[in-house]
């Protein structure tokens, strides 16, 4: 090799490493350089000594800065950990991360590249330091680069940082996405920064809750430059409980940094901006609420298909008149396009929504949804509200700060008040999210006329019972003469809040988009196809895709009666549709399963034989000895009841005994478990009803859902005794 040549080589391979390296130097001297506070800190406090790890120092970065049109967001958190049993070695010996990445941000996105930058380093306990490689050391799997961490063991401490660079354009308004925590993780933190870097042209909206620091501004050396911090000491690791908030309890903080480059652009920002790029927005007045929705809001859209629904119809009242313009919104603006959106995910179609020429008017989100369902109640000349709410986790209305947050829906001002909200293919009238019932909200009208909303006012939103969200099971089990095996029959119902996930879970599409084109006298995608060989080609191919579907979702309803019965084998299983429950909050979606099974729940005791009865009823909460003492609210997504009744034959020649086990009643103002046993004929009947009654538990009556849920558990390992006579 020439001298010449080696020179050549020696300044490319330079020039490559200073190119690639220079972001990843700047990341890495920000974290670990001269200036770093805590490269020697190594020392944990006594009382933390017996915790799985410490987090010593915690660092968490958020840069905005602009150049033109050109942003650049840039995110960064650095932990020096040090890890004190096992469990802990083993979950940091592996990181993963996406190398490179194309930004989702602002516009022509397609061509902005963003870059991780991850360092680790390890510090033994006798204060020897190696820098892990990570270039070297990583290995690319299914498109995440994942680095193994060799020889960590106990007593050690990682030091860690993941640097984000991402660049992209924006020339309107763009929100970046909200930040909501507690200040509190698995870990006690010894040490916790939280750093702001902002300009010009970005807003922000920041608040402290439950206790938490405030953010506190510091000084800079240019005028359009901001630089914020938020610190705090010694802060306890999370209690990973279930039913419960964070950000209602704990220490937490909330912000949101929205770009927005001149006047124009801040008025039609879709946020709670403060007044100037200066000032720290911390909460926001019921008049901000009005200022930002008064033309937001307004009634529009060509509501004349549901017009010609109506025509030769007549109602008995404006509930009724609603409720059937609601479904049929759902129908025309949302599933009767479902077909084209199979078509076009599994290649059948390249261009499926063609067959709808110009007519296609997709609802695609809550604030269209209210523009379009209040533009119908205003040609109807009935009355309404916009309501403007949370979900509970995330605080009181009072605590509104990110307009991400909000949640909208209508309240039809009718004798009997309705609501709707933004349909999804099983939504009902009457239905919003269970999260919100019982919450405090504004409401928005109109006083003056209905094209602007020009008034706010205070309200809450209804609740529903137990009894209105059910899930009822009637299993019927009938037992081989010689005990060899049962069959299983088992009608399942929902109603209420209990019935949505089910729906999503069990309904295919072809289980309700053709019963709506009946319904609605709509023409099927099938029939809008142009082309008898079209025609044909795709309803086969459609024909085939749902088989498909069927034969996949009865194996994963399968694998799920295994898991609830406890039943390790089962044949001949078969599945229906009863009733999709889709036109009404209070109608049951009802579906039946049937299988046999060898050798379950059974087993042989010299003439006679145990049934373990009590896994019927399906798994139950099995509460931890560290949950069992507990100084956190209690906080349940919605009351909600569990009735079942099991009916068993008896096969002939047989009695059996210990039904008392079976009869227990545990009823408190929390909740419930009720369940009795008796012989009706030559079966064994149980009913058994499980009760959640409330939203939220003081921590005080912990004990109380402690002794009905204990009683549902205990249930489960009950069994009974076929008693040979």
């Amino acid at each position: 090799m020439t001298l010449r040549f080696l020179l050549l080589l020696t300044f490319t391979y330079s020039l490559c490493i200073n190119a690639q390296s220079k972001d990843e130097i700047a990341a890495k001297d920000f974290f670990w350089g001269a200036s770093d506070a805590y490269k020697d800190a190594n020392d944990i406090p006594s009382e933390w000594e017996n915790e799985s790890a410490v987090i010593i120092y915690k660092n968490e970065n958020y840069d905005f800065h602009k150049y033109g049109k050109n942003v650049t967001y840039t995110t960064s958190i650095r932990k020096r950990i040090k890890l004190l049993d096992m469990a802990a070695v083993e979950e940091f010996s592996e990181f993963s991360f996406t190398k490179r990445f194309r930004s989702t941000k602002g516009r022509y996105t397609w061509k902005e590249k963003g870059n991780n930058f991850v360092g680790v380093k390890i510090v033994k306990p006798d204060g020897s330091v190696t820098e892990i490689d990570v270039d070297k050391e990583a290995v690319e799997v299914d498109g995440e680069t994942k680095v193994a961490i060799p020889n960590l063991e106990v007593g050690d401490i990682i030091d860690y940082y993941l640097y984000r660079k991402e660049p992209f354009k924006s020339t309107y308004a763009f929100g970046f996405d909200p930040v909501e925590t507690s200040l509190n993780e698995e870990y006690p933190i010894m040490d916790f920064k939280l750093f702001f870097e902002t300009e010009n042209d970005f807003f922000i909206n920041f608040k402290s809750f439950n206790g938490a620091p405030e953010l506190k501004e510091i000084q800079t050396e240019k005028k359009n430059m901001r630089r914020y911090e938020l610190t705090e000491t010694n802060i306890p690791k999370r209690e990973y409980r279930r039913w419960f908030y964070p950000l209602v309890e704990l220490p937490s903080y909330k912000f949101q940094v929205y770009f927005a480059r001149s006047g124009k652009f801040e008025d039609r920002a879709l946020a709670f901006l403060p007044e100037k790029e200066d000032i720290i927005k911390t909460s926001v007045s019921d008049e901000e609420v009005l200022d930002l929705y008064d033309s937001r809001f307004k009634p529009d859209g060509d509501v004349g298909d549901v017009k010609s629904f109506f025509k030769g119809k007549s109602f008995s009242n404006d509930n009724e008149k609603v409720t059937s313009a609601y479904y049929y919104m759902r129908h025309y603006y949302l599933t009767r396009y479902i077909e084209a959106f199979y078509a076009r995910e599994s290649n059948i179609s390249a261009y499926p929504f063609m067959v709808y020429g110009n007519d296609v008017v997709f609802i695609q989100n809550q604030k269209q949804f209210i523009r379009h369902f209040t533009e119908f109640l205003k040609r109807q000349k009935i009355d309404y509200s916009i309501v403007v709410g949370k979900k509970r986790y995330d605080g009181s209305i009072d605590e509104l700060l990110i307009e991400k947050n909000v949640n909208v829906l209508v309240k039809v001002n009718t004798p009997t008040p309705m609501y709707a909200q933004f349909f999804s293919p099983h939504t009902n009238i009457n239905e919003f999210s269970p999260l919100m019932e019982g919450t405090d909200v504004f409401l928005l009208s109109s006083e003056k006329t209905k094209r602007i909303i020009d008034k706010i006012d205070r309200g809450t939103l209804p609740t529903s019972t137990y009894e209105q969200n059910e899930t009822k099971k009637v299993v019927t089990v009938n037992l081989n003469d010689d005990f060899s095996g049962l069959s299983l029959t088992s009608v399942n119902s929902f109603k209420g809040h209990q019935k949505s996930d089910e729906q999503y879970d069990r309904l295919l599409f072809s289980d309700y988009v053709f019963e709506d084109y009946k319904k609605y006298g709509t023409e099927s995608w099938i029939e809008k196809v142009r082309g008898k060989k079209n025609k044909e080609k795709f309803s086969k191919e459609m024909d085939a895709l749902i088989e498909k579907l069927k034969t996949k979702q009865k194996d994963e309803f399968e694998a799920s009666a295994k898991n609830e019965y406890g039943i390790e084998d089962i044949v001949d299983y078969t599945y229906l549709i009863d009733n999709n429950g889709r036109y009404g909050l209070d109608e049951y979606f009802t579906f039946t399963e049937r299988f046999n099974a060898k050798d379950a729940l059974l087993k042989k005791a010299g003439p006679n034989y145990i049934m373990q009865v009590g896994k019927l009823i399906g798994g139950q909460i099995d509460l931890e000895a560290d949950e069992r003492e507990r100084d956190q609210n209690v906080y349940l997504p919605h009351p909600r009841v569990f009735n079942y009744t099991l009916r068993i034959s008896i096969p002939d020649g047989y009695t059996v005994t210990g039904l008392d086990k079976l009869n227990k009643n545990v009823d408190n103002a929390t909740g419930a478990f009720i369940s009795t046993a008796a012989i009706e004929g030559n079966e064994l009947v149980i009913t058994t009803s499980k009760r959640y009654k409330n939203y939220y538990e003081s921590s005080d009556n912990w004990p109380q859902m402690i002794a009905f849920l204990d009683e549902a558990h205990q249930f489960t390992n009950e069994k009974v005794l076929f008693k040979k006579n």
